[in-house]
């Protein structure tokens, strides 16, 4: 059976949608079949993949409105391994459209239904906030992995964060784990860098990754060519980090090691 993993963080600019993409290519790589499901109406999973979002016709906003089904909307990427449910812009109004409708915190587990085994992971890239959309995410994801990234203000709003998961976990979901923390944008020659890890290690624990996703200009640069950071130059600190994550949790899912806020 696939898992379904949302990488989420309200708190925009911490890396959310390159661990999306990177992870998922590199759980492909690794001989994983994965689907990356692009749920942010800025739509930067999509076109980092290469896809010309423009040229989207349907997509995420399209599935969570039933005007088709998730087989029809899937696109195959250039990364081994790896489709793709691309976002336009338009999927902006979504948050207001689906707000009279019943059941509308469940539109996405529905969707998903029907595809979920067809698939080892599916990762869910939210939007920087805590709507409808992440929400929806959060409902139909069996666990949800957090960006945080090593600067100052990285624990601001992640004590929000976690007790909307608890909400989810109380009133939607059940059965949502953390899937863990994972340390972004780290500069081992900062001092602030290693204070935010060894705080964040502190007071979370074996919640966080042992992998941390050091701060790396091929990062930056790799999807402005449309292409994963594994694509765009493989022998790359950003590459061997993302590897190594997607090795981290593949191991973690062969302990079925589960975390909780409860």
């Amino acid at each position: 059976m696939g898992k379904i993993i949302a990488i989420a963080n309200q708190k925009g600019g911490v890396g959310k949608t390159t661990t999306t993409v990177n992870l998922a290519a590199a759980l492909g790589v690794l001989e994983k079949k994965v689907l990356l499901i692009d749920a942010d109406p800025q739509a930067n999973a999509t076109s980092g993949l290469g896809i010309d979002v423009e040229s989207v016709e349907n997509g995420t906003y399209q599935l969570l409105e039933h005007i088709v089904q998730a087989k029809e909307v899937v696109v195959k990427t250039n990364s081994p391994n790896l489709n793709l449910i691309p976002a336009h812009i338009d999927m902006v109004a979504i948050e207001i459209e689906l707000v009279d409708k019943p059941n509308r915190e469940y539109m996405m587990k529905e969707i998903l239904a029907p595809i979920k085994d067809e698939y080892d992971y599916i990762l869910i890239d939210c939007a920087p906030s805590l709507g409808l959309l992440t929400l929806n995410a959060l409902v139909a994801a069996d666990s949800v992995l957090i960006p945080i990234q090593c600067e100052y203000f990285a624990l601001e709003g992640l004590g929000k964060l976690l007790n909307t998961i608890k909400s989810v976990q109380k009133i939607h979901n059940k059965d949502l784990d953390i899937e863990g923390l994972l340390l972004t944008m780290y500069d081992p020659r900062l001092r602030l860098s290693n204070q935010v890890v060894d705080e964040v290690r502190k007071h979370f624990q074996n919640m966080v990754f042992k992998t941390v996703i050091h701060r790396n200009i091929k990062l930056g640069e790799a999807p402005s060519f449309g292409e994963s950071i594994i694509a765009y130059d493989a022998t790359s600190q950003g590459a061997k980090n993302y590897i190594s994550l997607a090795n981290e949790l593949l191991i973690n899912h062969g302990k079925n090691t589960k975390t909780s806020v409860r």
